[in-house]
Order: structure tokens, then C-alpha cells, then sequence
């Protein structure tokens, strides 16, 4: 597994990703989307074991996240909130579960700043999913 999709680098986004769903839902706005595979892929991997799963979600995002499908596509809107907090994206966010990188997405977005994408999920606040259900205004 090459630096790419090492799961270090993988957990490290996901936690970025889960402190801008924290800032996003104390704002009241949408949670954000999922469009990385590899990190994705890590995220599965952590529910896996709830305790751990649980506290890196409140570490992360100050509240217990669960893992929700939530297919679509379109603009990503969170990205400028990363940038701000954390610079460029890296290239993990634009490889699939496979360790395959979109070059071509990832080219699009160093172009633009802008990323267009596809994702199956997002997190929601709780832990049974009866919390919060995430307004689709971004499908």
C-alpha cells in the first residue's frame, strides 16, 4: 500500500471529515458528503470496533456520528470549509477503496479549487439514527 491510501493517512482525513460534520451540523447545514472510496473504506473499518468508533467520532466531532447511505452527486460543498481548516485536498480523497487515484478528478480540482462528485453516504449525528436526518438540500 503505497503513502496514498496508507490507513493512517486515510483515519487522518476521516477525521477532518468528522470535525467539519460537527461544525457543519452545530450550524444547522447539511452533513457533508462522502466521495473518497479509501477513506470510506477506513471509515467501515472503524465501526467495526463501536467503542473506538464512538470515542474517535466524539474526539472528532464533538458527538457520536453514524454512518448513513446517502447516494447522490453534484458539488462538493465542504471543501473550501477543509481548505480554510487544513489546506489543499490531498490525493487520498480522490482514490476508491482500491487504491485507484481519479488523476483526472484530482487534475479537475487542483485546475478549479472546485470538486464535482459521486458518493454513497454521509454521517449522521446519534447512535441509533433517530437524532437527526440530514436535509438533502445538496442532492
Amino acid at each position: 500500500m503505497d503513502t496514498v491510501t496508507e490507513p493512517t493517512t486515510a483515519l487522518a482525513e476521516l477525521g477532518k471529515f468528522f470535525t467539519i460534520a460537527g461544525q457543519f451540523l452545530d450550524a444547522g447545514r447539511p452533513v457533508p458528503q462522502m466521495f473518497s472510496g479509501a477513506i470510506d473504506l477506513i471509515w467501515h473499518r472503524l465501526t467495526e470496533t463501536p467503542d473506538e468508533y464512538d470515542a474517535f467520532t466524539v474526539k472528532c466531532a464533538g458527538r457520536r456520528l453514524q454512518h448513513m447511505e446517502l447516494g447522490g452527486d453534484g458539488f462538493i460543498d465542504w471543501v473550501g470549509t477543509y481548505e480554510k481548516a487544513y489546506g489543499p485536498l490531498p490525493e487520498i480523497w480522490f482514490t476508491d477503496a482500491d487504491g485507484e487515484l481519479d488523476a483526472e478528478a484530482l487534475g479537475r480540482y487542483r485546475t478549479t479549487g472546485t470538486v464535482w462528485a459521486e458518493w454513497d453516504c454521509g454521517p449522521i449525528e446519534g447512535t441509533d439514527g433517530d437524532e437527526l436526518v440530514p436535509a438533502a438540500s445538496y442532492l
